[in-house]
């Protein structure tokens, strides 16, 4: 049967397991979109107001479920305007494709209108990057990028789509479904002597991270360090993979990190590492291990061997994939490490529960302790983009089954917001949650309107400040009492919601905020809540005169 590549284009995303594309319509892939007229109900197309936005949404849409998030867009300004996802997903390790529609092939090298070479712009920042100029080669690409995306360190990749070739015919039969790839099992001498290592460890550490982990796995290596008495910490942004309840979970190794954790990374002499990347945020910029030989023995687990001493030389590197790992501790180590255990554990719970009150009119641990309280039994997603704001969704909730965080590696502003919408797609019955500062909402804003359209009734927390907090307190803390760019004039935050047809309140002190959220809860269509939060209170624990007094 006689289709254009447009058609194909759609079948095969569809036999690939594709449910949903993110974008913002385009010309140059007229034809992609009109194929998509005829697959509703099977592969949609969620209409965002900006590819930023778009491509977030599929950044986001990857590291929640392991699977390829679609995002469409135009040529030139609409890639490039979409490369802000493509770099989240790859500091995520998060699978994406981003489909960009592009000029004819007969136009190429000329500067013609919207021209972008693809290889160039996106060959550094993803996983692979290509043009398809065939279009009998659509079902095999787009298969070979549907495995780079999800297998070894998964990541985005970049299809550029020529509008000669989509509106081309062919005979070519679409694909019939992924290609299936199982992930590389660990040797089992690197089991005995990974083991052997950690019995001999003094202070041994287990560092996880990388998403989504499944269940099965995370409870694998939860009995295993349980049993053994090892403090668990995740890397940043993943804290979510592991049953924060647990006596053994003892923080995460990130921006903004405490002492504590510091101390753990530091002192600990043998260091299990799962699926992590040991990347500038989670060494404190690379200062809690030596480069490139640590003082710390380390065995690191990973599914792609090009993490496997980048930065760090292993003592014992294990090319396999870290659930499988997980799952192959069977046997049981011991060394006598409760007190270390425990001063671990006393101290992650310690950030959480001695937390002071924060000055101003809206104290921001009081609202987390509410909201703990009150969605403890419900099915959660947490997002947030970039800003000291993000301290309360990520460090102050402990997670566990049933609850997600989707936060970006990056430090990607304006990430929480088109997360969300795609959360909620994906888990239409769970709570969606995003945290924003009034700097970072700004970014993404327009993608209220998205959500609106798209039925996802996301609850959105501004934490407004009337500030970039974050360069705020680097700007105190370098140059004190010198204030420049980063004072805000906001908008009416709860008004613009309600203009996108959300519930929109303003909440200007801590004792209104229990009985507002319970109206965003009930709210149809979603709802945002503006916090009126002192500039004071940048962090949980130090002012912004205590940074600008360098106490």
């Amino acid at each position: 049967m006689a289709r254009n590549g447009g058609q194909l284009v759609v079948e095969c995303l569809t036999a690939l397991g594709a449910r949903r594309a993110f974008g913002v319509p385009g010309e140059s892939y007229l034809a992609v979109l009109d194929a998509m007229h005829d697959s509703r109900g099977r592969l949609d197309f969620v209409n965002c107001r900006q590819e930023g936005g778009a491509a977030f949404m599929a950044a986001a849409h990857g590291k929640l479920t392991g699977q390829p998030g679609i995002c469409m867009v135009t040529r030139g300004p609409g890639a490039t305007n979409a490369s802000i996802g493509v770099h989240t997903a790859m500091q995520d390790s998060a699978p994406m494709l981003l489909l960009v529609g592009q000029i004819a092939t007969d136009m190429r090298g000329r500067e013609a209108f919207q021209e972008v070479d693809y290889r160039a712009v996106f060959g550094t920042m993803a996983k692979w990057a290509v043009e398809i100029d065939d279009v009998a080669r659509v079902p095999e690409i787009l298969s070979r990028a549907w495995t780079v995306a999800t297998t070894g360190r998964p990541g985005p990749v970049v299809i550029a789509l020529p509008e000669d070739m989509l509106m081309a015919e062919t005979e070519t039969a679409p694909l019939d479904g992924p290609v299936p790839v199982f992930p590389p099992e660990p040797a089992p001498g690197a089991m005995v002597e990974a083991l052997e290592m950690l019995e001999r460890a003094e202070r041994p550490l287990i560092l996880m991270g990388g998403a989504p982990w499944d269940r099965e796995a995370s409870a694998a290596l939860q009995r295993f360090a349980e049993g053994a008495d090892i403090p668990v910490a995740t890397s940043f942004r993943y804290q979510d993979q592991f049953d924060n309840r647990s006596p053994v979970f003892c923080g995460d190794a990130g921006v903004g990190m405490s002492a504590a954790t510091k101390a753990l990374l530091r002192e600990a002499d043998v260091i299990l590492a799962l699926g992590i990347r040991f990347g500038e945020n989670m060494t404190d910029g690379y200062t809690l291990l030596d480069v490139p030989d640590p003082v710390q023995k380390i065995v690191h687990v990973h599914a792609s061997d090009r993490e496997i001493g980048k930065v760090y030389r292993p003592t014992l590197g294990i090319h396999a994939s870290p659930e499988r790992f997980a799952l192959a501790l069977t046997e049981q180590v011991s060394g006598g490490w409760a007190a270390w255990r425990e001063a671990a554990r006393e101290a992650y719970l310690g950030f959480i529960d001695k937390a002071p009150a924060q000055p101003g009119p809206v104290d921001m641990v009081a609202v987390c302790a509410h909201l703990r309280e009150r969605l403890e039994d419900r099915e959660l997603v947490l997002t947030n983009g970039a800003g000291n704001f993000t301290v309360w969704s990520s460090r102050f909730f402990r997670f566990q089954p049933g609850i997600r965080l989707l936060a970006p590696q990056s430090g990607a502003m304006g990430y929480g917001l088109p997360a969300a919408v795609a959360a909620k797609l994906e888990r239409p019955d769970a709570v969606v949650l995003c945290f924003a500062g009034d700097g970072d909402i700004q970014m993404t804003m327009q993608e209220l309107a998205s959500a609106r359209q798209a039925g996802a009734a996301v609850i959105v927390i501004v934490v407004n400040n009337g500030s970039y907090g974050t360069i705020r307190a680097h700007q105190e803390r370098e140059f004190p009492a010198r204030v420049s760019a980063t004072d805000l004039q906001n908008p009416d935050f709860a008004a613009l919601a309600r203009a996108c047809g959300l519930h929109g309140e303003v909440v200007s002190e801590t004792a209104q905020f229990a009985e507002t959220f319970e109206r965003a809860l009930a709210a149809p269509n979603g709802a945002l809540l503006e916090l009126t939060v002192d500039t004071e209170a940048l962090t949980p624990y130090r002012t912004l005169t205590q940074i600008r007094a360098g106490s």
